[in-house]
């Protein structure tokens, strides 16, 4: 037992400082329960922190603020790989990832194929949203946004300012995922999204 947890603060002590921990890193050195204990002890000395159920990080401090915690996004990034489940932020969380909102959403609301759950992160919370498959196959990380940026601010709603914006983003996009993408949004977001590559053409 003791090995498992001195050759886990080994690995840990390699990574940087704000690296992010999961159970799931050590499945190599021995079962998911011994991992755990060695986990929570480790935690009980200090070499990581808890910040979500089953995810821990190693702290960087700031003589400034003191522990400096990761993101809500970067623990909801860190869920989506250890779950294996594919995620599509949503909602003001998709407005605010594409700079068309600079409102830091509180909640982070996530489409998802995995288990519908909410995570409290700090002061945030990570809403994982069960979704229908088609929402998951767009394959840009621009374009997926975009429809989903697109059904927050709703149909016939998005200003001039904000297509303009929404337009440039789409032109660095890579052109077959967009293609592949125009096709799964809904009419009036084709509309839009298609003006990215005829624009781009001319």
């Amino acid at each position: 037992m003791q090995s498992i947890e001195k050759q886990i603060e080994r690995s840990i002590k390699s990574k940087p400082m704000g690296s992010l921990i999961l159970p799931d890193d050590y499945l190599s050195y021995g079962s998911s329960d011994a991992i755990r204990k060695a986990l929570e002890r480790l935690q009980d000395k200090k070499v990581i922190v808890r910040v979500a159920q089953g995810i821990y990080v190693r702290p960087k401090i700031s003589t400034l603020i003191g522990l400096i915690t990761p993101t809500a996004e970067e623990v909801a990034e860190a869920i989506a790989k250890r779950d294996r489940i594919r995620t599509v932020p949503t909602g003001s969380y998709a407005l605010n990832a594409l700079g068309l909102s600079t409102q830091v959403p509180m909640n982070i609301v996530l489409l998802t194929d995995g288990s519908p759950r909410e995570i409290k992160v700090g002061k945030r919370k990570i809403k994982f949203k069960k979704t229908t498959p088609k929402n998951l196959l767009a394959k840009g990380k621009i374009s997926r946004l975009v429809i989903q940026a697109l059904k927050e601010i709703g149909n016939g709603k998005a200003s001039e300012e904000e297509e303009k914006k929404i337009i440039a983003l789409l032109r660095k996009e890579n052109e077959k995922d967009l293609k592949h993408d125009i096709a799964l949004a809904p009419v009036w977001i084709q509309k839009i999204m298609k003006k990215a590559l005829n624009d781009g053409k001319n």
